[in-house]
């Protein structure tokens, strides 16, 4: 209590300090408010509108607001977030993470900013065959995190290439670093940035030998968000073209365990001469745990090496990951844990299955769902553009979707579905979607 009273004290004004003052003496009430003398960023007031998730959820919520009675009926296909607990395997060794905290011998305080050296070494073993090298794994709280890490690192005078459509971070980073123009607002598209459309002519694979050169692009396999997964000829096409334009190829490998199909990679680095130009994030979600690899072998065009400006970023901007979600990483990679992410993996698979065959059911075509838990939905005219066809269809369903063109303007009559969802939410969802087309 005496500590208690001293912070008190230290921080409360005198009460009859306030008791004494009369009226005139009051400070007069402030009417305007103070803005503060320093410029905004302009590069935040080029961004179109919200970051797309968080504006679905808005809408999501006005929804509810209107509708307080529908708040049971709301199934959630939308963002792809985890629902399934945490396996017992892959638990125990997150409690036990904590559990050595609390002792003498166990607790640790702050680690190494790269990650603990074990999980780097397990990391390099168990996902990539040793095809790495553990130094070049850094270990962070997420891809997305590290996807923005390594923009700080470009900085802003790169040119990005991105898929259209494409998972909006690549993008929204792009104009926050400064590496763009503004907006068209015929085309939704920024000045700087090459768009590599991905449709389903070309199997949703960008032909980037046929578009102005880039020095960074930026590629997802298996797509967020139409659910291609690059096959092995053609990351071997597009390791090559980085080669010779000299770009770096930035490869997000979030949802490679997904994938099933055996001539499709799960790292960029199973391609060879891919050491040369890529890098590449994935991660395990749910706990916020993910690794960006950052090869030795991959140099700037002035020599210094990249994996050296990235470790910069790290040591400077970041403490490292969670010792406890460590704890964690490491008992995924264990066999059993390996299993219990395949187990889950393929429950997830079971519900893309479901949502695949319901939308082919009502006459949709339907892409991806098979090497990744998206299933990308072409949209037929009836049903307008593809913000329409969301509002529609949480309005007569309940059902929350995504519009394929949040994920840019490649994505326009489009709509996507994840799998993530409980089971029987799916399975429901699945009914009512039926009556929406």
């Amino acid at each position: 209590m005496r500590f208690s009273s001293y912070c008190l004290l230290a921080v409360t004004p005198s009460v009859g300090a306030f008791v004494t003052l009369s009226n005139h003496q009051r400070p007069a009430t402030r009417t305007a408010s103070l803005n503060a003398a320093v410029t905004r960023n302009e590069n935040f007031g080029k961004l179109a509108g919200g970051y797309l998730f968080p504006e679905i959820a808005r809408i999501r919520n006005a929804y509810l607001e209107a509708n307080p009675e529908m708040g049971d009926r709301i199934i959630s296909l939308g963002i792809g977030d985890t629902t399934r607990p945490i396996p017992p395997h892959i638990l125990s060794g997150l409690v036990e993470g904590a559990k050595q905290l609390g002792t003498t011998e166990g607790y640790s305080g702050y680690g190494a900013e790269q990650g603990q050296q074990l999980l780097r070494e397990k990391i390099a073993k168990v996902l990539y065959n040793d095809l790495i090298d553990p130094s070049d794994v850094f270990v962070s709280d997420g891809a997305k995190c590290d996807i923005m890490r390594v923009q700080q690192m470009f900085g802003p005078k790169v040119v990005s290439a991105v898929q259209d459509p494409s998972y909006p971070v690549y993008v929204d980073t792009s104009v926050m670093m400064g590496q763009t123009g503004t907006q068209d607002p015929e085309t939704r598209q920024y000045d700087n940035i090459v768009y590599m459309p991905c449709t389903p002519e070309n199997g949703f694979f960008p032909d980037y030998a046929s578009l102005p050169r880039a020095d960074v692009v930026y590629l997802c396999s298996p797509n967020n968000p139409t659910g291609a997964a690059a096959t092995k000829e053609q990351l071997t096409d597009m390791v090559k073209l980085c080669k010779e334009r000299g770009s770096i190829l930035v490869f997000d490998a979030a949802y490679a365990p997904f994938i099933r199909s055996k001539d499709v990679p799960k790292s960029i680095f199973e391609i060879e001469g891919a050491k040369d130009v890529a890098i590449e994030v994935a991660g395990f979600t749910g706990v916020r745990l993910g690794w960006t690899v950052v090869p030795s072998d991959l140099k700037f065009s002035d020599g210094s090496p990249v994996r050296d400006d990235f470790n910069r970023v790290m040591t400077t901007a970041f403490n490292g990951a969670s010792n406890i979600v460590q704890a964690g990483g490491l008992a995924c990679l264990d066999p059993e844990g390996q299993q219990e992410i395949d187990d889950l993996i393929d429950y997830y698979l079971e519900n893309a299955m479901l949502l695949r065959e319901t939308m082919q059911s009502v006459g949709c075509t339907v892409h991806g769902g098979t090497d990744a838990p998206y299933v990308f939905v072409e949209l037929p005219e009836s049903m307008g553009g593809s913000w329409d066809a969301f509002t529609t269809i949480l309005e007569k369903t309940q059902v929350v979707t995504i519009p394929g063109a949040g994920f840019g303007p490649g994505g326009e009559g489009f709509l996507r579905l994840s799998a993530f969802a409980p089971r029987d939410a799916v399975v429901e969802a699945c009914e009512r979607l039926k009556k929406a087309f």
